[in-house]
């Protein structure tokens, strides 16, 4: 188990740009983000391998997201460009995926979240 913590959330307006950063302690082989939209349940958005940085989106945010990782600073970021209304939820970072890394795979490790508002 390792510690994890979100940062970078905030308002946006539609179309607007934002990035989340997540600083984790170690690294795993696979690692992701995940969100809650308000009343919803939790969806992933991302995953990354880290041996050979492959990455994997859902569909709704492929082409406007981009996760990325720097070992160096020990950080998982994931930049949102092109922000919708819809993309308004708690986004949460989690390591140490269960079997295939996806963006529906299961995760060990969660971080706390950090909330991002898309909005007028």
């Amino acid at each position: 188990t390792q510690n994890l913590e979100e940062s970078g959330g905030g308002s946006v307006q539609p179309g607007g740009s934002l990035t989340v950063s997540c600083k984790y302690t170690s690294r795993s082989h696979c690692m992701g983000w995940f969100r809650q939209p308000p009343g919803k349940a939790r969806e992933g958005v991302a995953a990354i391998k880290t041996g050979g940085g492959s990455t994997y989106y859902a569909d709704f945010v492929r082409g406007r997201f981009t996760i990325s990782l720097d070992d160096a600073k020990n950080i998982l970021y994931l930049q949102m460009t092109s922000l919708k209304p819809e993309d308004t939820a708690d986004y949460y970072c989690a390591t140490d995926a269960i079997g295939t890394c996806s963006p529906g795979a299961a995760f060990r490790d969660w971080g706390q979240g950090t909330q991002v508002i898309v909005s007028s």
